[in-house]
């Protein structure tokens, strides 16, 4: 019964991290490796730490304390740790216990130098690393210090570090358990770190080697830059030797000094470049072993390498499976959808049902592959094209992946490829008419969409929804819906393009796009102040909606003087765009009509900052701005040689920007109401697997595919173990930034603006609503959280057409993705704000609250003083 609080590493092996942690497991599954040296040791048991816990019941209460704290509560949280901390280092190890450890010293040699290492059960796994969370202790000498040093590592489960870290990650603090592993010390003339694939770049075909002098403590806790050898198919492809003044020793009688290494030293490489080659053929047998890229920690003894830990590198993006070993070049699909948040699997599943085009999943991401568009010169000119103009930082990244030799292969010109854009406008008459059948054509198939679906159950409703996935892409493939798309997308490049050449005048379209018809997203947001109307006059009203924290709140407002109006007018407006949220191409998102409190804060401020009648008004000046423009550019042209010929080319692709403009927010709004109703009929479904005890709750289908959801459905029996799994990898997905382009190496390829013409320390990105504007940055990921003041500049990482509501409160937008006829970039024209998208990081870079000057003419942003 005693022996289970200690087990040897041989012992143990990765599927043991719920009784030796995740650096004990796999240490265990390193030692099994054929050809891999792991200094002896074993695993004092998370057995052990229960018992310990066992011993002061208060530590119980202060854990539930500690759950229901903020992350950012620092103060809390460091007092509420410590008291933890010191609870448990005071607790004696009994007696049965520190035998077992005693026992396990002797059998190694109980005078040794050993390192005394916590090893937590949720630390170094393949979704969170924990790394540096808990505490390690070297070169510990002796039973009774090797027993303090085992109640200090218990303890290091809660440093303020560790409970900082489980409280942003969800992670439960009851459910995590601490074991340690004792491990012989060895005495390292070098000590590093392997990663098996680029952390920076994350190309899984180069390794990295950071190597010092003496133990590896010094390059962990940055006392010394480390030498770093590059290497690549077993060949040194860069190398850089760092002047190493200083090395991490042990001491004779235990712990470690800082010791000053020899000049004639100190620009020595730490390693010969034949063992940095040797080491990464090591790395690579461990990579093999665990399945997946490694962050290896090695000490070089006598020119053998021993390895002291191996943790999976939790940074690196995924990437798209295949079933093939050529190279493959992918485009991200949320940066053009303005959706880079991770998507649950029922969401990536139906919107790869639904689209166009074949899409692979990568980080709960899905991204197209362009490989065989680049590999034919006419392709690739039209997808270049075309990338330029949406999001120039895809274009130059993905002229990086062209410019090396060799990784796109060449096809001739009769493989499959991608109009070129920019080119002739869409054969399409210039007619409202068109635009009007589309519309009504789209709301019929929607309408008969809900009709039909109401008959539906069981497998049958899958059927069905497979033949309404094919009915969707019927309507969008419409040549005449594609034509209407581009023809107004074409007439506004065109104009850019030529109203510069002849006019010298930026980006002159953009005040010719206001106020457009048809817009549907434009007037989503001007519909919203129709809302405010209703219930500003009723100050019971704004004082109730001021305090709503439930969805309860619609059912109250009749209670309120006003407000049955101001819940029929809320009602009607969700009634219109309910079926929108932040993120909406995710089925699984909440919509507004399911969470109608995300819209309260945006409507209370269309209250306190306009006046009644506001949408009429911002809507004609719109209007009558375009007029102005448009008679001003057309007087300007006929003044200038073959003038007459200018300005009628140019009235022709006005009239088709105002009259196909605003259809192009009309598609995503037909898909997104489609997309409603699959999902009010799966929820009815996940509910009848409720009563039928299949499910728990009825968000565990969002954490299947569609195809994984028809086979529940059929078969009432679901893999509770896939839906835990799906649930944490989702969570650990939140942590990974997707890149624009990725290869099948791995790597992240990031585009850069190549420009001279922006002042020294601006932010740059892409110029999409012409004007300058001047005001206090309003940094916000969470619509929900909006809260503004007249002339604030919206800054946040992507805006969908949920965001639009709040576009007619700003004065300025700065987003870090997005392109030129993304949603954020047509309405920002539409509602006349200048506007700069594509600015890697913005809400890193920029604070909230700062002043900053916005130049949507020519695409960057100062921060003021």
């Amino acid at each position: 019964m005693i022996e289970r609080y200690v087990l040897g590493l041989r012992e143990v092996d990765e599927t043991r991290v719920a009784v030796v942690g995740g650096k004990g497991a796999n240490l265990g599954g390193l030692s099994r490796i054929e050809g891999v040296q792991v200094p002896a040791g074993f695993c004092v048991t998370t057995d052990a730490f229960r018992r310990i816990l066992a011993a002061a019941p208060s530590i119980g209460d202060r854990l539930d304390q500690l759950s229901r704290l903020n992350p950012d509560d620092r103060e809390a949280i460091r007092t509420l740790s410590a008291e933890i901390r010191r609870t448990i280092e005071e607790i004696a190890v009994p007696g049965d216990l520190a035998a077992a450890i005693t026992r396990a010293l002797a059998q190694l040699g109980e005078q040794g130098a050993y390192a005394v290492r916590s090893s937590a059960t949720a630390e170094d796994l393949p979704t969170a690393s924990f790394a540096g969370q808990q505490d390690t202790y070297l070169n510990v000498v002796g039973p009774a210090a090797i027993l303090r040093h085992v109640s200090r590592c218990w303890a290091s489960l809660f440093t303020e570090r560790a409970v900082t870290y489980r409280l942003r990650n969800g992670f439960d603090h009851r459910k995590v358990h601490m074991a340690v592993v004792v491990q012989r010390m060895v005495l390292p003339q070098a000590a590093g770190v392997l990663f098996t694939a680029d952390p920076v770049t994350g190309n899984r075909k180069v390794a990295t080697v950071d190597a010092g002098f003496g133990l590896g403590e010094a390059l962990v806790s940055g006392l010394v830059n480390p030498d770093v050898f590059r290497v690549r198919d077993g060949e040194i492809v860069a190398k850089a030797v760092a002047a190493k003044k200083r090395a991490i020793h042990p001491l004779p009688g235990g712990g470690t000094r800082e010791v000053t290494i020899d000049p004639r030293r100190q620009e020595q490489p730490a390693l010969t470049d034949a063992q940095a080659v040797r080491l990464v053929r090591l790395g690579r047998r461990i990579e093999a072993h665990f399945g997946r890229p490694q962050d290896i920690e090695w000490c070089l003894v006598d020119d053998d390498f021993q390895i002291v830990q191996s943790r999976p590198i939790t940074t690196l993006f995924p990437i798209p499976a295949t079933g093939d070993q050529d190279d493959h070049v992918y485009v991200s699909v949320g940066h053009q959808q303005m959706m880079t948040d991770p998507m649950k699997p029922l969401g990536l599943s139906f919107w790869q049902l639904t689209a166009m085009v074949a899409m692979h999943e990568a980080g709960g991401r899905l991204f197209v592959d362009v490989t065989r568009n680049l590999a034919s010169p006419a392709s690739r000119a039209g997808l270049l094209e075309m990338a330029g103009r949406s999001d120039p930082l895809i274009r130059d990244a993905l002229e990086t992946v062209l410019d090396r030799d060799g990784f796109v292969p060449s096809l001739p010109d009769g493989g499959p490829g991608g109009s070129p854009a920019g080119g002739a406008p869409a054969p399409i008459e210039t007619d409202p008419a068109i635009v009007t059948g589309l519309i009504e054509r789209s709301e019929a198939s929607v309408a008969a969409l809900r009709r039909e679906i109401r008959t539906k159950t069981g497998p049958a409703l899958f059927d069905f929804l497979l033949e309404a996935f094919e009915e969707q892409k019927r309507v969008l493939k419409d040549p005449l819906n594609l034509q209407a798309i581009m023809a107004g997308m074409e007439a506004t490049w065109w104009l850019n393009d030529k109203l510069q050449e002849w006019l010298g005048e930026k980006n002159a379209a953009d005040t010719l796009t206001l106020s457009a018809p048809d817009n549907v997203t434009s007037e989503m947001g001007l519909a919203l102040l129709d809302v405010a109307d209703v219930i500003r006059p009723h100050p019971e009203v704004v004082a109730f909606l001021r305090n709503v924290e439930d969805e309860g709140f619609l059912e109250e407002l009749p209670k309120l003087a006003g407000g049955t109006e101001a819940r029929d007018a809320i009602n009607a407006y969700l009634d219109r765009y309910g079926m929108r949220c932040v993120g909406e191409i995710d089925i699984t998102r909440p919509r507004w009509s399911e969470r109608p409190s995300t819209l309260v804060p945006v409507i209370l401020d269309n209250v306190k900052l306009f006046e009644p009648g506001a949408a009429e008004r911002r809507f004609e000046q719109g209007r009558q701005a375009a007029a102005e423009k448009e008679r001003d550019v057309l007087s300007r042209l006929r003044a200038l040689p073959d003038g007459e010929r200018k300005a009628d080319e140019a009235k022709r692709m006005i009239d088709r920007v105002r009259t196909f403009i605003g259809y192009r927010e009309y598609p995503k709004y037909a898909i997104i109401s489609r997309y409603f109703v699959y999902k009010q009929a799966v929820l009815e479904e996940a509910e009848r697997l409720v009563r039928a005890g299949v499910l728990p709750e009825e968000e565990d289908v969002f954490y299947l595919t569609f195809q994984e959801l028809h086979d529940v459905v059929r078969s009432h029996r679901v893999d509770d173990r896939l839906i835990q799994q799906r649930k944490a990898a989702f969570r650990s997905y939140h942590a990974l930034t997707p890149p624009r382009v990725l290869t099948s190496d791995g790597e992240a390829v990031a585009g850069a603006y190549r420009r001279d013409d922006v002042p020294a320390g601006a932010l740059v990105g892409l110029p999409v609503s012409a004007g300058t504007v001047e005001g206090r940055a309003r940094v916000i990921t969470d619509m929900a959280q909006a809260d503004l003041e007249a002339g604030d500049i919206l800054v946040t990482a992507y805006t969908d057409p949920s965001w639009s509501p709040l576009f007619v409160a700003i004065t300025g937008l700065v987003t870090e993705v997005g392109g030129l006829m993304t949603h954020g970039a047509v309405i920002a024209r539409e509602c006349g704000l200048p506007a700069v998208v594509g600015v890697e990081k913005a809400t890193r870079l920029i604070r909230d609250g700062q002043r900053i000057r916005v130049h949507g003419t020519d695409g960057y942003v100062e921060i003021l003083p």
